[in-house]
């Protein structure tokens, strides 16, 4: 139960609403034990009428309103129990929805790190259904707990009135049933446990085949897919059937308990009211508060079930919102990206890998300038983007902005003035208009600014050739779009901005020579008056920047311009003379 504590903060948010439920469920309690004491009476006065009493009046008088008030009594007990399912229940909703939200909200201030340690399956899972396990208890047990002692204790009270012995032998069966109906509720909740986890892998086997397509026909392996399905729902169905069983069981046999209180308050209520010392009248409330009573005890071994599950989803939930971001926002106040870029000594390892990422790097970025970064595969280029962005803190060493610790900027307002296409582009399922306008604010989402950041990112003209044009739905992750066209698009999210600071991640790996030619021509003009970064691994990428670093194995190997690079023909002209002599085999091809 500790765990559930975290929630004690909205139960004082919503507490006029648990009061009220509290309330209205006692009033519904008092209404419904009085509409059963009626039932008693009624049944008294069966036996002192005659068909045709002495005195000329009609006997069935009485029992018409015998009968208007235990309809009237119960429609009040259900009106009352209908405002109290109101409170309680809609405040469990609304506690579900702000623990979702903090949830969410937390998940947005932890940094990259996070999200590499953890899958998105298991993101997506303590969000939904363990925030929905946590609901439960918040409304359904919490209610039936409430409803429970508020009824045990008015009904126990009116029974013990009426004879304790009765009383004891119509308790002595419920106690079994509430034990019983907590051991079987736990191996109700196993299966179900099960049946989630098995319908888990049903989702994601499904959801990785409809993701994967294009693969999948590519390599001609759809029966294999459907053969994988079928073992999953095989399965499914195995563990639901195993789940059905248990509970085809548990009904009949919670019966036969509330038979046996019928049949001890039948059978020793019969022989206390021959012998006189209780009416027939007082059998039948017995028996009404058999009814009543066996409900709110069954569910007893229920609701613990539910806190039991509760708790350990809670568990699961504080597990990441009492884990803290480790890029965190120390200034107080906004800050400008104007000036100097530089790094001193840097060092940097990811923390996951343990893989060792820039060594001892320096070099500086003048306002204005443009600084183009290119090496070989898994040189450090990209760890330099991230630490930009400041995705990742540095191990040793500064990140300077404007002669200030990029720690000491404000981390929002840092990122907010950085323009960012990374080397692996995400589309959203939107249009692409909605796509290219994601990075801006809702006064900068009109037409032609969106159509000028896709015309400087040299998509402009296959955007027009949709039938949609910029209303055109790009489908998960942008499927229906090539590579090209999506690093294009990311282009233009990364420029409508216009940020003082653009980076640019080897964002024109997948477009052709004559289309990087164009973009780049484009960004030359927007890049004026703006620091920029331009990461590649191809020199036509880089070779019009103003400066020019070689990264190889995480470190500065050389540093100058184009002509300069070229004049000392050391691992820059090497990778000059490679790309050069693989375009020359592709035309030849």
């Amino acid at each position: 139960m500790k765990s559930l504590k975290h929630i004690n903060k909205y139960f004082l948010k919503y507490k006029w609403r648990l009061i009220l439920g509290v309330l209205f469920t006692g009033i519904s309690n008092i209404f419904s034990v009085y509409s059963a004491k009626y039932v008693g009476t009624a049944f008294d006065y069966l036996k002192k009428i005659h068909p045709v009493s002495g005195d000329g009046s009609n006997p069935y008088t009485q029992l018409w309103l015998y009968a208007g008030m235990i309809v009237g009594l119960a429609i009040i007990s259900g009106f009352f129990l209908f405002l109290m399912r109101q409170s309680i229940i809609v405040m469990s909703r609304l506690i579900e929805k702000d623990l979702k939200n903090e949830i969410f909200e937390h998940y947005q201030q932890l940094d990259i790190g996070f999200y590499k340690r953890n899958n998105t399956g298991d993101l997506m899972n303590r969000i939904s259904e363990d925030v929905s396990r946590v609901r439960m208890y918040i409304g359904p047990a919490i209610m039936y707990i409430v409803n429970t002692i508020i009824t045990f204790i008015l009904t126990i009270v009116v029974m013990v009135n009426i004879d304790v012995k009765l009383t004891l032998y119509v308790l002595l069966p419920l106690p079994f049933l509430a034990v019983s109906i907590y051991y079987v509720s736990n191996i109700i909740n196993k299966k179900s446990t099960e049946v989630q986890e098995q319908l888990s892998n049903i989702t994601t086997q499904a959801q990785e085949a409809f993701s994967g397509i294009r693969v999948l026909k590519a390599y001609g392996r759809e029966n294999h897919s459907i053969e994988e399905f079928t073992k999953h729902s095989i399965e499914y169905r195995k563990r639901t059937m195993g789940l059905v069983k248990i509970e085809s069981l548990f009904q009949p046999f919670m019966i036969l308990l509330i038979g046996l209180s019928t049949i001890f308050t039948i059978y020793i209520g019969g022989m206390q009211a021959i012998s006189g010392k209780i009416t027939y009248g007082s059998i039948a409330v017995f028996v009404v508060f058999v009814n009543r009573l066996t409900w709110p005890i069954a569910s007893l071994g229920w609701v613990t079930s539910l806190i039991q599950r509760a708790a350990a989803s809670q568990t699961r939930v504080n597990e990441f919102l009492h884990t803290e971001p480790e890029i965190k926002n120390t200034a107080p106040a906004e800050t400008e990206v104007q000036g100097d870029i530089e790094f001193k000594n840097v060092t940097f390892t990811y923390p996951d890998s343990g893989m060792e990422a820039l060594h001892n790097v320096s070099f500086v970025i003048k306002q204005n300038s443009s600084l183009a970064i290119i090496g070989r595969t898994a040189s450090g280029k990209s760890t330099i983007a991230n630490l930009l962005c400041r995705l990742y803190d540095v191990d040793s060493g500064e990140v300077l902005i404007n002669n200030k610790n990029i720690k000491d900027h404000h981390l929002h307002s840092l990122r907010n003035q950085v323009g960012y296409a990374p080397q692996e582009v995400f589309l959203f399922s939107d249009t692409i208009g909605n796509n290219i306008s994601f990075s801006v604010n809702s006064d900068l989402k009109d037409a032609k600014t969106i159509e000028k950041a896709a015309r400087d990112a040299a998509i402009y003209s296959n955007i027009i050739e949709f039938p949609e044009k910029f209303e055109t739905m790009v489908g998960e992750r942008g499927i229906t779009l090539s590579g090209g066209q999506k690093q294009r698009i990311s282009i233009a999210r990364a420029l409508i901005k216009q940020p003082q600071l653009l980076i640019f991640d080897d964002c024109l790996s997948a477009v052709d020579t004559e289309t990087e030619e164009e973009i780049l021509t484009n960004l030359k003009q927007l890049m004026k008056n703006k620091t920029s970064i331009i990461i590649s691994h191809r020199v036509s990428s880089v070779k019009n920047a103003d400066n020019i670093i070689v990264l190889d194995r995480g470190q500065v190997v050389e540093e100058g311009n184009h002509e300069l690079l070229m004049n000392k023909q050391g691992v820059y002209f090497e990778l000059y003379k490679m790309q050069l002599l693989e375009e020359e085999e592709h035309v030849n091809s």
